[in-house]
This record gives structure tokens, sequence and C-alpha cells, in this order.
């Protein structure tokens, strides 16, 4: 028996799982990263950096001094990936690395002068984006947002 070729074959559905795509959480969630990132994306080229290179620098500008398995974790960004940023970040000046004392296997990463130099330079326009968006989606939303974010993230992590 032949299917008409514009008929989408029909999949039972799950009584757990979204009826659509719209409902479904992780592509809303890829979804709302996505339209908020579009506004940063242009401002993080103009200077040169990468969304996890931002990531990496913002996390040292806040903490100091961090081992690289912290910013990894920190930043959600794999080991393999984060040796390539710190490799980039310290060529260019921006994040200085060096071997923990104690404990010779340990890498840590400390932002620099000229790390905090342009963290200095993205803030305005940052906060400008930010502004934005609570202009357009509301600071309450957005707290409670981040709020709710956190319980979820905090509830689901197998650690």
């Amino acid at each position: 028996m032949t299917t008409p070729a514009n008929k989408a074959p029909q999949l039972t559905q799950d009584a757990l799982l979204p009826r659509n795509t719209r409902r479904s959480l992780p592509i809303a969630l890829l979804r709302a990263r996505e339209a908020v990132m579009t506004h940063f994306r242009p401002m993080l080229a103009a200077h040169e950096l990468t969304e996890q290179q931002w990531r990496v620098i913002r996390i040292l500008g806040e903490n100091g001094t961090v081992d690289a398995s912290e910013v990894a974790e920190r930043a959600f960004i794999l080991a393999p990936s984060l040796t390539r940023i710190i490799k980039s970040l310290e060529e260019r000046g921006l994040i200085g690395k060096d071997r923990d004392e104690a404990d010779g296997r340990r890498v840590l990463l400390r932002i620099t002068p000229a790390g905090l130099k342009i963290i200095e330079e993205v803030t305005p326009e940052s906060r400008m984006i930010y502004s934005d968006l609570e202009r357009k989606f509301g600071e309450e939303k957005i707290n409670l947002l981040l709020d709710l974010l956190g319980e979820l993230s905090d509830t689901m992590d197998p650690r």
C-alpha cells in the first residue's frame, strides 16, 4: 500500500511528548536563546569575540583567577573547546595561564589588563541590549524567567 507523497506519515503520539515542536521545551529554549543572541552576536563580533570567548573572559573578570575546569563548567564549554579558546585569548593577551604550584596538573586562568579593557568596552553596549530587552519583555518577566530557568537547571542537573 502506498501513501500519497504530500501526506506525512502518522506517528503514534506518546502521552508525555508535546503534540508539536512549539511546545517542546528543548526547542523552545533553543529558540529563545537564538532570539536573544541575535542581539549580542554583532556586538561581540565587532570586538572580535565569540560567544564562548566572551563567557570565559566574563567569568575571569568576575572571579579573578579560576581553575580551567571550573571555567569550563561555569561557561558550559567542553574541555577540548576551552583549550582552543584559552590559546586564542592568551595569544591576544586577554587572559593569562599559570600552573598551580600545589598541583602541577591544574591550569589557573586569570584576566589581564587587556582583558579587563575589553570587558569595559563591551559592557556599555551589552547594557544597552539588556535595557532594550527589559523594555520589550519586562524586567519582572526577565527576573522570573531567570529564576525559573535556574530552578529547572538545579532540578534537572544530575550532579
